[in-house]
């Protein structure tokens, strides 16, 4: 008996929050959503994420009854977090760039956010700079490559460090890149691929995501509910796609989802 959270993104991203989550809620139970189909997200127009989500998180929704819904994934945030709120019954928390602890944190000012191009070219993102960090320089990074790496990692298969390299690179060899201080993840599945950052940075970065911030609104929204007296499953992660080889299946283990269950429509949904 207890709460029971939907935590849905577009591959194993969402795992980075989940982390924080079971770590402020140990005894909450989880369904793990990975979208493999159409990820990454960041390559996807905003009409077709507002097309695709809301339908799929409201059958989502029926088929998993969660208490509450984690959208972690950084692009459906900023694109369709208010279509799928009015699409589906439990409370949605988002994910979107840590821009204001970044800003007041930052020393020099000047701070990064690095995330996929569908975050970084929404007008969200304008409107939290300009809220939150309009005393700061800010400079955006948009790569889905980084997307493909932190999957190749979770999955066993290694980290490119050349082409981390040259994803990230840009960002530190323009004119103010020696400036920055703070850089905000702003990408799910960039934490996952933290060691290996924090490796090729050749200055101190104070590297910043959403992770805590998130397990903090989840644990409190729950906090406030009656608890359900139903008998909770056990913690399952489905996998939208074909993407549940053996390796991958570990690492969600490892991550609390002894549970995998492979969906393979026939079609794109």
């Amino acid at each position: 008996m207890g709460h029971r959270a939907l935590i849905f993104d577009s591959g194993m991203g969402g795992l980075s929050v989940t982390e924080h989550i079971r770590a402020h809620m140990p005894g909450l139970s989880l369904t793990y959503v990975a979208d493999d189909m159409f990820r990454p997200y960041g390559t996807k127009s905003a009409a077709a994420l507002r097309a695709r989500l809301p339908g799929l998180l409201a059958t989502l929704e029926i088929a998993t009854r969660p208490d509450i819904i984690v959208l972690a994934c950084n692009t459906a945030s900023v694109t369709a977090l208010e279509d799928i709120r009015a699409a589906v019954h439990a409370p949605v928390v988002g994910v979107v760039p840590a821009v204001k602890p970044a800003a007041l944190t930052s020393r020099t000012r000047t701070l990064a956010v690095l995330g996929t191009p569908g975050t970084v070219k929404r007008k969200y993102v304008d409107d939290l700079i300009e809220n939150f960090a309009g005393d700061c320089r800010v400079l955006l990074q948009g790569s889905t490559a980084l997307v493909a790496l932190a999957e190749d990692k979770m999955s066993g298969r290694g980290v490119d460090m050349d082409i981390l390299r040259r994803e990230v690179a840009p960002l530190f060899e323009g004119r103010f890149g020696a400036d920055i201080d703070t850089v905000v993840l702003a990408c799910t599945h960039f934490p996952l691929l933290i060691d290996e950052l924090k490796q090729i940075s050749r200055q101190t970065v104070n590297w910043i995501d959403s992770g805590e911030a998130i397990a903090r609104r989840v644990t409190s929204l729950l906090s406030d509910m009656p608890e359900n007296r139903r008998m909770e499953p056990p913690d399952c992660a489905l996998l939208i796609g074909p993407d549940a080889e053996p390796a991958r299946r570990k690492v969600f283990a490892q991550y609390g989802f002894e549970n995998v269950v492979g969906l393979y429509p026939s079609k794109k949904i």
